[in-house]
């Protein structure tokens, strides 16, 4: 099972949209996906509650730091989901060790149920972010074009407790991070501008799916992802028009950042799986 953890220390940038679009995309390739919302807010649970595609687990996400050995249904699409005791548990130092190993262990009793497992945090830098960046096998952060947003690359990256950086030289080597993909992207000279400067400061940690400088996988916003997210709907198999566009333009960077997940170590010869509608998507990886 691989681990994608979606993280920013700024709330509002469309991390769970993107979870969500990424937990249908894989069940619609036909693999076993394993669902955790750590955000109290539930901005994740809802959009899966809605669309009853997946099976919810009697335990909260606060479960599964909180508890030894939670138990989860027996389904190929499984959501944990988030709870109100969840923004207590940093309030609990002494339990921190406890919690972040409760975590793990319940990931490696996972890994043989499961192709991939999705997290969605809080944008808190607390006990919740820490316990899935050091379980995790990447990392993926949406952003948002604006100052504040781009002003939190650094602190994604440098924050003394769960900067991206920290984690990975001293609790979690194999954590990658995929980059930064940009969200509710408008067509406006403020965000041409704020783009520029991103390009920039960071075009490294940008997620390049094409040849051109400007081939960058981002979220254009749209109204119909908003929808989708509000009623449980699967972008894809909704009738508009508009959500047909919308897809059409997630879709070239939303699969190039499954299949990096997806992206067996070096030497391992990929897994063919045949997806749910019986199109072939090409070779990924168990």
């Amino acid at each position: 099972m691989k681990t994608l953890v979606l993280a920013n220390q700024k709330g509002g940038v469309g991390k769970s949209a993107v979870a969500t679009l990424l937990a249908h995309h894989y069940r619609r390739l036909g693999l076993r996906v394993l669902a955790i919302d750590l955000d109290h807010q539930g901005n994740f649970s809802d959009p899966l509650r809605k669309s009853q595609r997946a099976a919810v687990a009697d335990v909260p996400a606060s479960g599964l730091l909180a508890q030894n050995n939670a138990q989860i249904p027996a389904a190929d699409f499984v959501l944990v989901a988030a709870d109100r005791d969840l923004s207590g548990l940093e309030r609990q130092p002494a339990l921190h060790n406890t919690f972040a190993s409760n975590f793990r262990l319940f990931l490696a009793a996972m890994d043989a149920r499961f192709d991939v497992c999705i997290v969605d945090t809080n944008p808190n830098p607390d006990i919740r972010m820490i316990a899935a960046l050091v379980s995790a096998d990447f990392v993926l952060s949406p952003i948002q074009l604006n100052q504040e947003a781009m002003d939190g690359v650094s602190a994604l990256l440098n924050h003394p407790r769960v900067g991206v950086r920290r984690i990975k030289a001293v609790l979690n080597p194999k954590l990658h991070l995929i980059g930064l993909y940009p969200t509710m992207v408008e067509a406006t000279p403020l965000q041409r501008e704020n783009f520029m400067q991103l390009i920039q400061k960071y075009s490294p940690m940008l997620i390049a799916i094409g040849p051109k400088p400007g081939d960058i996988a981002s979220m254009q916003r749209r109204s119909a992802v908003a929808e989708a997210q509000a009623e449980g709907f699967v972008l894809w198999e909704m009738k508009k028009t508009a959500a047909r566009d919308a897809w059409r333009e997630i879709e070239p960077g939303l699969t190039f950042i499954a299949n990096t997940v997806l992206s067996p170590p070096a030497g391992e010869a990929p897994t063919t799986i045949q997806p749910l509608n019986g199109a072939h998507h090409g070779p990924v990886a168990r």
